[in-house]
């Protein structure tokens, strides 16, 4: 739907893009401030409004696609969402059967006000005016809103690096997104690339029926699972000051390091974590190394991480050159109707749950300005006309 559609936008105070665990974490605290459900409003009402607009076809966010391998015994700190805590968890389920159906009792527990699936594609100024509405367009039709609040993830933005040669290759390549079960590479030789968790995580299990190298850029941080929580903070904080600088985000975990479990221990001891630094360019049977040494592979799976999923920003130039955005907190340092949870500092799931709660209290501090600079204007009006009956 166009800006000129003869279809009225549904109105919203607020409309949430993602919902996703920071989607959700805003959601509730909205429904705490007393935001009730904007869904189907094409008129002004005394009472603020919210929707959520998500664009998977059911609840659980980007776990709905983790691959079905990665149970919770191996799942990396997930947090209860705010307000109702996890039931009892089973070490050997699923993480995407277990936090999809978590995450669904919650929506309806709660009863949010959550329109799905609905697709964003674009986030517009409605005029020139600073303080004055957003547009929302997406695949379902538009909402105007006085402030959103973006929760989309990284999930449907995989980052896949360039590298010399990487269109001749005659094997397999894959990003972790597109990762189904370690059966499909069986008797093969898979080429590992990342340094994150997901790689050495995939590193160990794919090692069980393939052979496998591991390459990253850099040598990987490693940290016993017991380490100072002060170094977890120090780690948010170099995220923030990036985001506050406008540069792109880096994860914390990138900072962080990876933690040593039972289980990347025992991988380390059959050697599979034996880390390479990353080849000089692809061949078509494998990977040439930069001391001209040659890696024959059958895949390359890409564990290379993601991007946040901002493109339906575009509109709104929220870019800086550097190519991040500068950030105060989660709102926007160039546009405070606009926060970002769940990004940079905040990619976490306890990170998310708090920036859902700071992004609210901002935008609630927001609105009651704007409405008390309205009433105001409205009363010396009304004086005004008034006097000049007199």
């Amino acid at each position: 739907m166009t800006l000129n559609s003869p279809t009225p936008a549904r109105l919203a105070d607020v409309v949430v893009i993602g919902a996703g665990q920071a989607g959700l974490s805003a959601a509730y605290h909205l429904q705490r401030r007393g935001f009730v459900p904007a869904i189907g409003q094409t008129t002004p009402t005394d009472a603020r409004t919210y929707v959520v607009l998500d664009a998977e076809t059911g609840p659980g966010g980007a776990w709905r696609h983790r691959w079905k391998s990665l149970v919770m015994a191996t799942v990396n700190g997930i947090s209860d969402l705010p307000g109702i805590p996890k039931p009892d968890v089973d070490p050997a389920q699923p993480s995407s059967e277990f936090l999809t159906g978590y995450f669904d009792g919650y929506e309806r527990e709660l009863d949010l006000a959550i329109v799905r699936p609905v697709r964003v594609t674009h986030v517009h100024r409605e005029d020139e005016d600073p303080d004055g509405r957003l547009r929302i367009d997406s695949d379902a039709g538009s909402w105007s809103a006085r402030a959103v609040i973006n929760a989309t993830g990284t999930w449907t933005r995989p980052f896949w690096p360039l590298y010399p040669g990487q269109s001749t290759f005659r094997g397999r390549q894959l990003h972790v997104a597109d990762y189904v079960s370690r059966d499909e590479f069986a008797g093969k030789h898979v080429v590992v690339v990342g340094g994150g968790i997901s790689a050495v995580q995939l590193l160990d299990e794919i090692s069980a029926v393939a052979t496998t190298s591991w390459f990253t850029r850099r040598e990987p941080v490693w940290r016993h699972a017991d380490f100072d929580s002060t170094a977890g903070s120090a780690a948010v904080a170099l995220v923030e000051e990036r985001v506050r600088q406008g540069l792109p985000p880096q994860s914390v975990v990138s900072v962080t390091g990876l933690i040593w479990t039972p289980a990347l221990r025992a991988a380390a001891s059959r050697g599979v974590l034996e880390r390479h630094p990353m080849f000089a360019s692809i061949e078509p049977d494998g990977v040439r190394l930069t001391d001209g040494s040659f890696q024959r592979a059958d895949v390359i799976l890409w564990a290379t991480g993601f991007r946040a999923a901002l493109d339906h920003l575009s509109p709104l130039h929220l870019r800086m050159p550097g190519g991040g955005i500068v950030m105060d907190g989660t709102a926007v340092a160039t546009d405070r109707r606009v926060h970002l949870v769940g990004y940079g500092p905040s990619s976490s799931t306890i990170g998310a749950n708090r920036a859902g709660r700071a992004a609210v209290a901002g935008i609630v501090k927001l609105l009651d300005t704007d409405d008390a600079v309205t009433d105001r204007v409205v009363s010396l009006a009304d004086a005004g006309v008034s006097t000049a009956r007199g």
